[in-house]
């Protein structure tokens, strides 16, 4: 029998037992650590402070207290109404975001532009979209928690200034990803609705949303579970809501019923992930 022709191809090299590129990783480290290092003396960050024993045996006692959460009746039909008065905060907060988002999102994505279907878009359309541009960046560059102390002062303490203040923060917010969404999709279909005459709203609703209904919706759903957190926030400057009954409780040190609201917090969290889910699964 002939012997074996030899192999065309030599042994697998042993595998490496070090990165390659192991040095940038480190330099890269060390350089992240040296720009960090000024921040965290800027801010005193100091988080050896909470094993202070001054600071430790009232963190500590105050924690006991949340075993186990206060479930009185009077107090649960309290954090009912309450949570039931968050959520509707931040549903009209949101609704009044996107009243504000939606039309100067359209009037801000370039996919709905007709001067730029011949490439550069016209001076007046590109002003104007500039400028839209510049009223999303005031709104959302104002936190939410500033506007509500400005509304309180305006409207009085109440779901009022929470509402306002969610609406306006979450407006510029919405507006800006909206547009992003829309412009960084799939644009031929609108581009030729638009090509054949068809208006930049008949472009829109048959072909710019259905191709970007599902991320739009997801995104929505997401920035209603930040606005139910926001309201509560902002419950603590007077704005109502479950945050107003917290920030009672976390006053008079009662670690029961802030137990309480923190495990409603987080079911109502888990509530908007689960509806941002469903309506994924829905527009699928």
């Amino acid at each position: 029998m002939p012997p074996s022709a030899p192999l065309p191809f030599g042994p697998n090299p042993a595998p490496a037992l070090r990165d390659p590129a192991w040095l940038s990783r480190v330099f890269w480290a060390l350089g992240g650590l040296v720009l960090l290092w000024p921040a965290l003396v800027l801010t005193e960050f100091k988080p050896w402070l909470l094993l202070d024993p001054e600071s430790l045996r009232p963190t500590l006692r105050f924690v006991s207290d949340f075993f186990p959460p206060k479930l009185n009746p009077d107090f649960l039909s309290m954090v009912a109404r309450e949570t039931w008065r968050t959520v509707a905060i931040a549903t009209a907060g949101l609704t009044l975001a996107m009243v504000l988002a939606v039309p100067l999102t359209l009037l801000s994505v370039r996919a709905l532009s007709v001067s730029a279907l011949s490439g550069r878009m016209a001076l007046l359309p590109t002003v104007v979209r500039q400028i839209v541009r510049w009223v999303l960046i005031v709104l959302r560059s104002v936190p939410e928690l500033i506007w509500a102390l400005v509304f309180v002062r305006v409207v009085g303490l109440g779901p009022t200034s929470g509402v306002l203040a969610i609406g306006l923060t979450y407006g510029g917010m919405l507006g800006k990803v909206y547009a992003e969404i829309l412009d960084s999709g799939d644009t031929h279909a609108t581009t030729s609705l638009l090509r054949n005459g068809s208006g930049r709203v008949q472009a829109f609703f048959y072909a710019l949303l259905p191709q970007n209904a599902g991320e739009l919706t997801s995104y929505t759903v997401y920035r209603w579970e930040c606005a139910i957190r926001s309201s509560a926030v902002l419950g603590f400057v007077g704005a109502g809501g479950l945050g107003q009954q917290m920030d009672a409780s976390m006053k008079m040190f009662n670690g029961s019923e802030v137990a309480t609201m923190l495990l409603v917090f987080m079911a109502l969290v888990w509530l908007a992930d689960r509806i941002s889910a469903w309506l994924r699964k829905g527009l699928a």
